[in-house]
């Protein structure tokens, strides 16, 4: 390999797999495997997996063929928002609450699900305003420190560099 094309190599960032993104390469490669003859107990033993789970996919491959043993969308409920609302909601997330007319700077569930109501006109339960956050926009969970808002910082640094020495000291 080049100097250029390690350099290039370098800077493409390939983002980590999903755990069902690995979980489909790996019955690929039982696939490839089962075509090579392979027994199932060879293959689990080669994938680090349970031989009743590689047992399962050939009996898949067998009746379907490698499509059978490929990730299938997700089935259910489509969700309520999608993606350009998602999109919309952190915008106007990110311009912080006091932009939208709350007191404090300070995101709630509650909150959070008025600013979605206001911006794409959808009603989000709690649950759902939670799964939004922490699923969809990848936010955690974060407690504001507890602090007085009276605290003055250089007073206590006064205090501590002179009063507490002489207190320490008995005086």
């Amino acid at each position: 390999m080049s100097d250029e094309s390690q350099a290039v190599a370098a800077e493409v960032s390939v983002p980590p797999l999903t755990r069902p993104q690995l979980a489909e390469a790996r019955r690929m490669r039982a696939v490839e495997l089962f075509e090579q003859q392979r027994t199932s107990s060879e293959v689990a033993r080669m994938l680090g997996m349970h031989p009743e789970s590689v047992r399962r996919w050939r009996r898949q491959w067998e009746q379907g063929g490698a499509p059978a043993l490929r990730r299938r969308p997700a089935t259910g409920r489509p969700p309520k928002l999608d993606d350009a609302q998602v999109e919309v909601v952190r915008s106007a997330l990110q311009q912080g609450s006091q932009a939208h007319g709350f007191e404090a700077d300070l995101w709630t569930l509650e909150r959070v699900g008025v600013v979605v109501e206001r911006v794409t006109g959808v009603h989000l339960a709690r649950a759902s305003v939670w799964r939004l956050l922490t699923g969809r926009l990848g936010w955690s969970l974060q407690r504001p420190r507890r602090q007085a808002v009276e605290r003055d910082e250089s007073e206590i640094a006064r205090w501590v560099a002179q009063e507490w020495p002489r207190i320490k000291r008995g005086r």
